[in-house]
């Protein structure tokens, strides 16, 4: 009878002890931090007991130090100026390979090394469009993400010309890289946006799903925020949206071209794709296929996502909206 009674009473302890932890657990607060980087905007949302805000910056940071075209001393601006092979970090090597699993997927239509064919076009500072064909004709001849080549740790090139620029994958490298950050201090719910490209995971501090609004392209000079549609993220995933609504030029006779540029012309792309909505289990691949996709017409978009299992919604020229069945079920409705 006594033993019976110290057995009840060991069950009682350690249940007003599991009573009292839990009620001592407080919820994880929701914490904002926001500013500039790389030229655009962040947003980070995140539930934890610890601010976070100096790791986060850190790795951005060190994503910019090896990917930032803007800095002339970052890694991959030394690596346009070398001639032939250099040694490239973890950062480097990561978005070099997924640029060409991504050029490859697209048949050669992604590629991060068209900078002297952008900057042709007048999309770099002090720099008006050009129609030279032989001027595009020759630029075409240093460009190529095949006329580069990975072994180790080094990066060669085949060509001294050949440059990189990243900037269709580091935004989503980036968001990435701080949800690492945040897993590896164990948070488990967080929302990233980099330059309106997203990482996210567990639940908004509403205890639901994160919900977020793709914008609609509305061709602007100046950025404008009107919502296509709400999608309820599958997480852990990363989003990105593409297009040639806020970054294109007019031509004295009213037509109008984009930034993104033709691999195989040389010339920008004349597709009937205005936009590109991508979900993948990353964000920077869900921006590489974002990027791919507006150098496609619809078709074959979808064509290339569906081989991929990857939702994608496109907006095409004519303001029609192609979903695949799996991004469709994600949208929001209207109650």
């Amino acid at each position: 009878m006594r033993l019976k009674n110290l057995y009840l009473s060991g069950i009682t302890f350690i249940t007003l002890l599991l009573i009292t932890v839990t009620a001592c657990r407080r919820p994880d607060p929701a914490r904002l931090m926001q500013g500039m980087i790389w030229n655009t905007t962040f947003r980070i949302t995140y539930l934890s007991q610890h601010n976070l805000n100096d790791s986060i910056m850190t790795a951005l940071n060190e994503v910019g130090h090896s990917l930032s075209v803007f800095d002339t001393t970052s890694l991959v601006s030394r690596v346009n100026r070398a001639k032939r092979a250099m040694v490239v970090d973890s950062a480097f090597r990561t978005v070099w390979r997924e640029a060409m699993a991504t050029h490859r997927a697209s048949h050669g239509r992604f590629d991060p090394t068209l900078s002297p064919l952008i900057t042709a076009w007048g999309f770099g500072p002090g720099h008006q469009p050009t129609t030279d064909t032989l001027r595009i004709d020759s630029l075409l001849n240093i460009v190529g993400l095949t006329k580069s080549h990975l072994c180790g740790d080094t990066l060669y090139k085949d060509i001294a010309e050949l440059q990189f620029n990243f900037s269709a994958l580091a935004k989503g490298f980036g968001c990435d890289m701080a949800a690492a950050v945040l897993k590896r201090n164990g948070v488990k719910d967080f929302l990233i946006e980099i330059g309106g490209e997203i990482t996210a995971e567990g639940n908004s501090p509403r205890g639901t799903s994160w919900r977020v609004s793709v914008d609609k392209p509305v061709a602007s000079d100046e950025v404008t925020h009107a919502s296509q549609l709400v999608v309820n993220l599958p997480t852990p995933c990363g989003l990105a949206t593409s297009g040639n609504y806020r970054n294109f030029h007019t031509t004295d006779s009213g037509s109008r071209f984009g930034h993104t540029i033709d691999p195989v012309s040389g010339r920008p792309c004349l597709t009937d794709v205005l936009s590109a909505t991508v979900i993948a289990p990353t964000c920077m691949q869900a921006d590489a296929l974002a990027t791919a996709c507006m150098t496609m017409d619809s078709k074959s978009a979808m064509a290339m996502a569906d081989s991929l299992r990857r939702p994608v919604m496109l907006v095409l020229a004519d303001s029609s909206v192609y979903m695949s069945s799996s991004f469709s079920a994600l949208v929001k409705k209207e109650p």
